[in-house]
C-alpha cells in the first residue's frame, strides 16, 4: 500500500489505463453468476425497471444478471471493459465515461448499483457522487452499493492483476452520514465478499453492502 500523494500523478487516468490493461485477467477472476447481493434489489423492482450500473466492468456478473429482467445502462471509465460488456450483455447499453462527467437526465433510473467501484474515485468526491446518483434516481428509487469498512486516504497497490491500481474511501460510519446528507434513507446494511471466483480469495475480503432509497 503506497500513499497516493504525488501532486503530478493523474490517478483517474491510472485507473482507466490499469483496467484496460488487466481487463481479460480481471474478468476471468470474477464469478460468472451473482450471489445473493442483488436479491434485495430484485425483490423491490418490477420487471422492465431502468437500472444504472456504475463501474460495470465487463458486465459480468451484475449487469448480465440484471439485464434478464431490467433495462440496464452501464458506465465505466475503461474502454476495454466497456467493449467486453457490450459483447457479454448485448441487451444493455454501455457508456465509456467517468461517472463524475457523464450526464443523465434527472429521474432517469429506478435503481443504481455500484459494486467495487466507488472506491476508485478520490474520496473527496464521494459526497458529490451520491448527490449525482440521487438526482438520477426517480423519487423512491434505490441505490445498492458496496462501500468500505475502514477509512483510507488515497493509495495505490503495485500488483492488482499485474497492474498498479488506486483506491480511496471513507469508512462505513462516515458513509452512513454522507448518504442521508445526499438525500437517501438507508434501508439495510449487510456485507458481501469481493466477487472473486477463487473461493479462498472470495473469503479473504468483506465489503459493506448498503441499500438506500431516494427520499
Amino acid at each position: 500500500m503506497i500513499p497516493a500523494i504525488d501532486p503530478e500523478a493523474d490517478y483517474r487516468a491510472l485507473v482507466r489505463r490499469s483496467y484496460d490493461a488487466c481487463a481479460e485477467v480481471y474478468e476471468e477472476s470474477r464469478r460468472t453468476e451473482p450471489g445473493i447481493e442483488i436479491q434485495g434489489l430484485v425483490d423491490r423492482l418490477e420487471d422492465g425497471a431502468a437500472v444504472l450500473d456504475i463501474g460495470c466492468g465487463s458486465g459480468v456478473p451484475i449487469a448480465k444478471a440484471l439485464a434478464e429482467r431490467y433495462r440496464v445502462t452501464g458506465v465505466d471509465v475503461s474502454e476495454e471493459m466497456v467493449r467486453r460488456a457490450r459483447e457479454n450483455v448485448p441487451a444493455g447499453e454501455f457508456i465509456c465515461n467517468d461517472v463524475m462527467s457523464v450526464d443523465f437526465e434527472p429521474s432517469s433510473f429506478d435503481a443504481v448499483v455500484a459494486f467495487y467501484s466507488v472506491f476508485h474515485l478520490p474520496r473527496a468526491e464521494h459526497p458529490a457522487l451520491f448527490r449525482r446518483i440521487h438526482d438520477w434516481l426517480r423519487p423512491g428509487g434505490y441505490l445498492l452499493c458496496t462501500l468500505s469498512h475502514g477509512s483510507e486516504a488515497g493509495y495505490t497497490e503495485p500488483d492488482f492483476h499485474g497492474v498498479t491500481m488506486y483506491w480511496s474511501n471513507f469508512g462505513l460510519g462516515e458513509y452512513l452520514e454522507i448518504l442521508p446528507a445526499a438525500g437517501f434513507e438507508v434501508l439495510e446494511t449487510s456485507s458481501t465478499g469481493a466477487g472473486w471466483r477463487d473461493p479462498v480469495l472470495a473469503e479473504s475480503e468483506d465489503h459493506p453492502l448498503v441499500m438506500a432509497r431516494r427520499g
